[in-house]
Parts: C-alpha cells; sequence; structure tokens
C-alpha cells in the first residue's frame, strides 16, 4: 500500500501552472516537516518534502494555503523521471501526489484566512463554503 499522511509548513505560496496538453491545474508547493526525535544539545530539524496536487486538490490548496501555514495532506509517494532538455541528462524526482488535504493549527495561525469564506471538509468538496460568522453544528 503507498499512502502518506505528512503535517507541516509551506515553505511558500504555493506554484500554480496548467499541463499543456489538457490546462489541468497543477499546484507545487514544499511542506517542511519536523523531524519526531530531537538529539540532545541539538535544535529540531526538518525533512523537505515536494509535494504536486492536481485539479480541485490543487486549486483548493492554492487558493486557502499561504506560505508559513500548516496543513495535513494524504496522498502517495510517486517518483518518475525525465530527460533534461538542456544537458541531455535523465533527471529524477520523488513527491508525494497530494489526494486530501485539511487546516490544521490555530485559528489564530489561520488568521489571514477570516476574510474569506473557507471551505469544510476535504479539498474535493470546495463547491460548499461556510462564512466565519456562522454557527457550525459541531
Amino acid at each position: 500500500m503507498n499512502r502518506v499522511v505528512l503535517m507541516g509548513r509551506l515553505t511558500r505560496d504555493p506554484e500554480v501552472r496548467y499541463t499543456q496538453t489538457n490546462n489541468t491545474l497543477v499546484a507545487s508547493f514544499t511542506l517542511a516537516v519536523n523531524r519526531r526525535f530531537v538529539r540532545e544539545g541539538e535544535e529540531q530539524t526538518a525533512d523537505f518534502i515536494n509535494c504536486v496536487a492536481w485539479a480541485k486538490t490543487g486549486e483548493f490548496i492554492s487558493k486557502y494555503f499561504k506560505k508559513g501555514q500548516q496543513m495535513l495532506v494524504m496522498g502517495r509517494i510517486q517518483t518518475r523521471s525525465w530527460d533534461d532538455a538542456a544537458t541531455g541528462q535523465k533527471r529524477y524526482t520523488t513527491e508525494v501526489v497530494v489526494e486530501e488535504t485539511y487546516f490544521t493549527g490555530s485559528k489564530k495561525d489561520n488568521e489571514s484566512l477570516a476574510h474569506e469564506d473557507l471551505p469544510i471538509g476535504d479539498a474535493d468538496t470546495s463547491d460548499f463554503e461556510v462564512s466565519s460568522g456562522d454557527d457550525l453544528p459541531f
């Protein structure tokens, strides 16, 4: 089974582009994920994980997440290769293909989004929105 769950902070705003063949949105970003253990006398270290999200999930991430925000992503690891046009060398990359994403952290951490309508649920249900002043049934 290929399943990944990560929680970390965005190192920069998500980068959005569109495929040439069918104009599908692709959002790329890097998550800084703290390592679980810290050795005595050392500072916290993090791994920087490249992530990619397609279509509605990518649109959701690019719209509602910004640099420094904490988020949780679930997806799968993918390795791909291509020939570098400039050098002719074969290049490889490993990334997480994001299938679901969630807000994490405190409401104060996400205060910069307080002026926008925030969707409830996962990224694929972005048609349902609740304004920040509405009472929620939970």
